[in-house]
């Protein structure tokens, strides 16, 4: 159960140029001189941003590069399947196009039947179609094994990535990773990484293009950034803000009429809608079908042919929803008939996708409030799953101390994922709850949520939404700021939307009305259930909507206490 830490009553001004309110968010988040705090509310791109040049080996990948194009050889863009991979693999194709480059293909693996990474049938396959050179986008770092492998097929391999490296890197052309050598900024996504390479081919490949047109390219990154839940500070900030600036402009076909099918406005697209709209539609491709339809609705420039990949992403989410609910239903029924509800719900079936059942396990988990491991199995018949928290313990410290369960497994405190050694997949649900007992405190996570500032209902307004637009964009590293309200009696408790899941609670600040609202969560969920002109207290973000066209100042509820 989380725990929540309230703001202290008096604190110091940064700057009396902002609100007091502005000088306190900034503060919570380590911002304590003037320059730091106008540096972070003014994210600069001609300043904010590295050198291209002082990343790992990029020198060596635009020479490789540079050689191909001269030579006419034949390059594969090798992507990973997800939300940074997809729109990196987006910005190399449309910095080929742009420099009229044709002699090349983009290549996704599938997630079910490929798994993540290059891979010895991949290579192989491209090998066969007369590739003579690899530039991998969010993979290649650890994989040895298959860059050697292409080298003896006489394929040269550039791997950009921003995963971790071990201590053997592969012996490819060049390896460009942020977290290698002496780049000043280590948490760049993949496909910054390689819009950075893109940059450094623009300047040293004879091209037609006009200064900065490579700008447009940074929708692709603002995508990747917000998804792939990099810290949104630094240069990822930058990145982010103008992201998200390019993709309110954006004229790519596919996301415009994806954004017009989820009735967004465009013009007043957020981070949020990443996450929720964009992202969801990205991921599906690879959850249930093939990942490149997700690169063909980015990259496709005729509108019709956009027009209708977008409406086969749509069919995907709605299909992918329809498993998770059935897998959900599925779930209910098992516990029913349960005696007894383990500390630790563990449960799969071998025709469940490995890619949905994160989906599942994190309802369960808020529903019981207790840890749930759910698996299915991928294409090569492996037992893989992922694991969320309910807030009561680690999933990682409970797989940590039964690790030689797993092939694999990793995560945070909340959420993980893992796959199991056949001999244990049958009492794999015993040994998680045994180690739960042994655990015992041990095995608690603190979920302590930070509160920045005590509001009240008069406050929640269009000058506090112009400071938080101010501290935009929120994600990892940059949280979006959390409001106590103090004593509010609602008017009303109800729930809405098409399958009445979601809250709202009707708020009086005299002569207004303001909605509080929360998705996917029951008046009893939270650790004290609301009901009409009873006091309370609200722990809730601010924020301003523009759903259908409405404009509306609202509270996003995480708890009533």
């Amino acid at each position: 159960m989380a725990s929540y830490q309230f703001p202290e009553a008096d604190t110091p001004t940064i700057d009396e140029a902002y609100s007091t309110l502005l000088n306190k968010l900034l503060l919570t988040r380590g911002l304590t001189t003037k320059e730091a705090a106008k540096e972070f509310l003014n994210p600069n791109y001609n300043t904010g941003l590295h050198d291209f040049s002082l990343l790992h080996e990029i020198d060596k990948a635009v020479v490789r590069i540079e050689e191909a194009i001269t030579n006419q050889e034949k390059i594969a863009i090798f992507s990973d399947y997800d939300c940074d991979g997809i729109p990196g693999a987006v910005v190399l194709h449309d910095l080929f196009k742009a420099i009229k480059y044709d002699n090349f293909i983009n290549y996704i693996p599938h997630r079910h039947y490929e798994g993540f990474g290059l891979s010895i049938e991949a290579i192989d396959k491209l090998a066969e179609q007369d590739v003579k050179l690899i530039i991998t986008i969010d993979c290649g770092t650890s994989n040895i094994k298959e860059v050697a492998h292409a080298k003896e097929r006489g394929v040269d391999v550039i791997v950009t990535d921003h995963h971790e490296p071990e201590e053997t890197l592969p012996e490819a052309v060049a390896v460009v990773n942020p977290k290698l050598g002496e780049y000043p900024f280590p948490d760049l996504c993949g496909a910054a990484v390689a819009f950075k390479l893109a940059e450094a081919v623009l300047a040293k490949v004879a091209h037609e293009l006009v200064e900065g047109f490579e700008k447009w390219w940074l929708d692709m990154v603002g995508i990747a950034t917000v998804a792939d839940m990099v810290p949104l500070v630094g240069e990822n900030r930058v990145l982010a803000a103008y992201g998200l600036k390019v993709l309110r402009k954006s004229r790519r076909p596919g996301l415009q009429q994806l954004l017009k099918k989820a009735r967004i406005n465009q013009l007043f697209l957020s981070e949020e809608d990443i996450g929720f709209t964009i992202g969801p539609r990205i991921n599906a491709a690879s959850r249930m079908d093939n990942p490149e339809d997700a690169f063909y609705m980015l990259s496709e420039k005729d509108l019709t042919k956009a027009a209708e990949w977008v409406e086969h992403l749509e069919k995907l989410n709605q299909e992918r929803k329809t498993e998770v609910a059935l897998m959900t239903k599925d779930l209910h029924k098992r516990l029913e008939a349960m005696e007894e509800i383990p500390m630790v719900l563990v449960m799969g079936h071998t025709e469940w996708r490995p890619s949905l059942v994160g989906l599942a396990a994190n309802k369960l988990a808020e529903e019981y409030k207790r840890p749930v491991f759910l698996w299915g199995t991928d294409g090569n018949g492996v037992y893989k799953g992922s694991c969320r928290s309910g807030g009561t313990a680690s999933v990682v410290k409970l797989m940590q101390s039964v690790s030689d369960v797993f092939i694999e497994h990793g995560g945070h405190h909340a959420s993980g994922g893992f796959s199991v050694k056949n001999d244990f997949i049958f009492n794999f649900g015993e040994i998680l709850n045994e180690a739960m007992k042994e655990l015992g405190d041990d095995a608690v996570a603190d979920e302590e949520v930070v509160v920045d500032a005590e509001i009240t209902l008069s406050e929640v307004n269009q000058l506090l939404v112009n400071d938080l637009k101010a501290l935009s964009p929120f994600g990892t590293g940059n949280p979006q700021p959390v409001f106590v309200i103090r004593n509010v009696k609602p008017e009303s408790v109800a729930m809405f939307g098409k399958s009445n899941d979601h809250c709202k609670l009707t708020l009086l600040d005299e002569d207004r009305k303001l909605e509080a609202i929360t998705f996917f969560k029951k008046p009893d969920q939270y650790t004290k259930e609301p009901k009409p002109n009873i006091s309370c207290d609200l722990i809730a973000h601010v924020e301003e909507s523009f759903f259908m066209g409405r404009k509306q100042i609202r509270l996003r509820i995480i708890d009533i206490i």
